[in-house]
């Protein structure tokens, strides 16, 4: 308890037991402590709150409506302490989460059921954009970011590393043929994302060697979701994390490309939250979940020869 509030409660069991000695014990404080800290609290009140003779205590006004606002104050304290231990166990409030739009969809959407069905009392507002957002300005409580952090000042939690895959549909790999060697994607066209740093530079390991190749094509936008859906209608070829192209491969609408030659890179997927929010109740389970959920990469593709 705050000075102020501890001041209240002592206050309050002095009047209810009826002497300074029997809330001494009570608050296993000393008689001459008490006394003293009730006659601190007057002087800095500058009234008398209690008139004391030889045998009994009795309240002034004052006193009477100290007691009063005392007891509405201790009980507020004592009902949101019990609120925020009661959160703890059951976990209660409003979540504001970006996502990037493939996630949100394909992975994130099909598996909040199974949250809401733990957390009933837990509820969202989803931004689903490819724009970065500004966590403190859009008040948001958790973002979903893949690649590398530019914000130290914020909470990152990685939940797992990406793998980047090479593929295209088998109409485009019919009409232009595939590409058997890194080099040959310079004769390819290749879609690509216009928001990430070096997002036409793709790098693979030839006999031990890091090699990088400047890919270009007809379209680039902002929107990976676009661009996965225009590699599915033979557009191009794409070059993605395995989260997002990981059901158009498995429904054989994509297929992996030069898997043999990929370089690993660091491509992790993190949460990204403000500084003081990863231990409320409601941002730590639902980081837990994230990380129970997608922390073992469910999507991950089978190499294919």
């Amino acid at each position: 308890m705050t000075k102020s509030s501890n001041e209240m409660d002592i206050f309050q069991c002095v009047i209810e037991r009826g002497s300074f000695a029997s809330a001494a014990e009570v608050m296993s404080l000393s008689p001459s402590a008490v006394s003293k800290l009730i006659t601190r609290l007057e002087l800095r009140l500058g009234v008398r709150l209690i008139n004391r003779t030889t045998r009994r205590l009795a309240l002034t006004p004052e006193g009477e409506i100290y007691l009063e606002r005392s007891r509405d104050i201790l009980r507020a304290i004592d009902a949101v302490e019990s609120e925020i231990a009661s959160a703890r166990l059951s976990p209660r409030g409003h979540l504001r989460v970006h996502a990037f739009p493939t996630f949100a969809v394909d992975h994130l959407s099909p598996a909040l059921p199974d949250f809401l069905a733990r957390y009933p009392r837990i509820t969202f507002e989803f931004l689903v954009t490819n724009r970065l957002v500004d966590l403190i300005d859009d008040n948001v409580d958790i973002a979903l970011q893949v690649g590398p952090l530019d914000d130290s000042t914020l909470v990152a939690r990685k939940i797992v590393g990406l793998t980047q895959v090479v593929c295209a549909s088998p109409k485009y790999l019919a009409e232009h043929g595939r590409p058997i060697q890194p080099s040959d994607l310079l004769r390819h066209q290749c879609l690509t994302l216009s928001h990430i740093p070096g997002s036409t530079t793709w790098s693979f390991r030839v006999n031990g060697e890091r090699v990088q190749v400047n890919v270009k094509g007809p379209i680039v936008a902002d929107s990976a979701h676009m661009l996965l859906r225009l590699a599915i209608e033979g557009a191009g070829i794409v070059r993605f994390g395995d989260n997002v192209v990981s059901r158009a491969i498995q429904e054989n609408l994509l297929e992996p490309l030069l898997q043999d030659l990929q370089e690993p890179e660091n491509f992790p997927l993190w949460t990204i939250l403000p500084p003081g929010r990863q231990q409320t109740p409601k941002v730590k389970v639902f980081l837990d979940f994230l990380m129970e959920r997608f922390g073992s990469a469910p999507w991950r593709i089978k190499h294919i020869k």
